[in-house]
């Protein structure tokens, strides 16, 4: 019979598939055969003709886990747009705790562990009657529940959680905790452990922030935003190091210009502009600019574009006012892609290096 690990997070956006693609890689050292199932998706995509959740797509095409499976059993529940109202009004007769366990017994008859991701805290999906603690319980599984960096924050938040997957009768085999902040990780990893060990739940490990993760690349900011690329195709995979707003003196500006950085100015700004394809223009093999956000209804001469698109410097345009496109770009989530090499390669390390691999193994078993 197959192991299995469901891992929830205490709110969305903390890190849970990354953290089961880093664990998934370490686990094979232990594991010959894992799958991988997300019983519940919100964010999905069409793959072979089904709808499938964006994250049980990444694990399949990075590690290959369905081979003798169809796709469709990574993510049996796809959250389609008017799911939650038609179950509300009763205008469905599927019984979708059914459909989970026909996908879950597929993917453990398959493998001898499964990691099961959840949607978010246990208590997300309880609209339909199936929260994560639903769920979690419905599949037999132990916990694993992440929480984001800080002290009294993710206590809070995992005793919160906690006490609803105390009352679907899941056991929470650990907790870790994510994204805590470099320069306070030593100080958080030490009163995390105390705190969490005076509640009785033990800390599997605890990672810090990675801002390389966090950031996206001008590609991504497209495709969430859902805007033109002007010119740039060629270079619109390179990751934003940072971002300049066009709001000052161009002189003022150009002092804040570092690798791989983002001019978002509106389109009339033909100054600060012509400043950006000189600096691009300069700098030969180093990409100095990353991108150029064109904000506003304008657009700036043929000659402006001209330059930048024989820079190939990727150009888009957000027809917002500049603060607006700013708050825009500051709200994507970036997701990782099975193309992301080295992202990939990086949370493996993170998730060798800080989670205690013996210790989780022992609390689920």
């Amino acid at each position: 019979m197959a192991k299995k690990i469901f891992i929830a997070a205490t709110l969305q956006n903390v890190g849970k598939t990354t953290f089961s693609l880093g664990l998934i890689t370490c686990l094979k050292k232990h594991f010959k055969r894992i799958g991988f199932i997300k019983p519940i998706g919100q964010r999905y995509l069409m793959e072979q003709g089904y709808k499938v959740d964006e994250d049980s797509i990444l694990i399949e095409k990075v590690f290959g886990i369905s081979t003798d499976l169809c796709i469709k059993d990574l993510s049996p529940i796809a959250v389609e747009r008017g799911f939650t109202e038609k179950y509300i009004q009763g205008a469905t007769d599927t019984d979708y705790s059914k459909l989970i366990l026909q996908s879950y017994r597929k993917v453990a008859a398959e493998n001898d562990l499964v990691i099961i991701e959840g949607t978010g805290h246990a208590g997300v999906g309880s609209v339909f009657d199936l929260s994560n603690a639903t769920v979690a319980r419905l599949l037999g599984a132990k916990v694993i529940l992440l929480a984001p960096g800080g002290v009294g924050r993710p206590i809070d938040e995992v005793m919160l959680n906690k006490s609803l997957f105390d009352r679907s009768g899941v056991r929470l085999a650990g907790t870790v905790v994510n994204k805590v902040m470099p320069e306070k990780f030593n100080k958080v990893n030490k009163l995390i452990r105390a705190g969490f060990k005076k509640k009785g739940i033990q800390v599997l490990g605890a990672m810090p922030f990675q801002k390389r993760l966090a950031i996206p690349t001008v590609r991504e900011i497209i495709e969430e935003l859902k805007v033109p690329l002007i010119c740039g195709y060629r270079n619109a995979d390179v990751s934003v190091g940072k971002i300049l707003i066009g709001a000052m003196e161009v002189r003022d500006a150009l002092k804040y210009v570092e690798n791989n950085t983002l001019v978002i100015t509106p389109a009339d700004r033909h100054d600060l502009l012509k400043a950006v394809i000189k600096i691009q223009a300069q700098s030969k093999s180093i990409k100095k600019i990353s991108g150029v956000v064109l904000t506003g209804d304008l657009r700036p001469n043929t000659r402006i574009l001209d330059h930048l698109a024989k820079l190939c410097v990727p150009t888009l345009a957000i027809k917002k006012d500049t603060f607006s496109a700013v708050q825009m770009i500051d709200a994507i989530v970036v997701k990782i892609k099975p193309e992301d090499k080295e992202k990939i390669r990086l949370i493996v390390s993170m998730v060798e290096k800080y989670i205690d691999i013996d210790l989780l193994l022992k609390s689920v078993s």
